[in-house]
């Protein structure tokens, strides 16, 4: 299952839950985005052509972050690009999150043992703004 949290017609997250699967290779991320994920399920035997990648320029405007949860349970809590919060979603081992534009906090539900991605190099502090949390809701467990 793929799910789109959306806010305002702006993609704020794609969220990849662990039992989605589809033969072949199909992405889930629009063309236009700067981190692209697709499933890729083969059979045995299948050979994938080597291949090098060619030199492209890109332009970057924000960073873009997968996180692939290995174990564990996290909330992660959305906000707008003006940091109001706006709503909450909980994953669980197995699940993939690609934040794409607005904020995002998390909350770690149950020890989490998870792979972040994104664009580099990583400026450290130098590439993000911290504020407040989402405010506790005992609704979500």
């Amino acid at each position: 299952m793929v799910e789109t949290v959306q806010h305002g017609g702006q993609v704020l997250a794609i969220i990849v839950r662990k039992p989605a699967s589809a033969p072949g290779v199909q992405f889930v991320t629009p063309p236009e985005l700067s981190q692209q994920l697709a499933f890729m399920a083969h059979p045995a035997g299948k050979r994938i052509a080597p291949h090098v990648h060619l030199p492209v320029t890109r332009a970057l405007e924000t960073t873009q972050e997968v996180l692939v949860l290995r174990a564990g349970r996290l909330r992660v809590d959305f906000f707008d690009d003006e940091r109001r919060y706006l709503e909450s979603r909980v994953v669980a081992a197995g699940d993939t999150v690609v934040l794409v534009h607005g904020g995002h906090g998390f909350q770690v539900l149950e020890a989490v043992d998870m792979i972040e991605i994104k664009q580099g190099p990583y400026a450290g502090e130098n590439d993000k703004v911290r504020f407040e949390p989402a405010p506790f809701d005992p609704r979500i467990p």
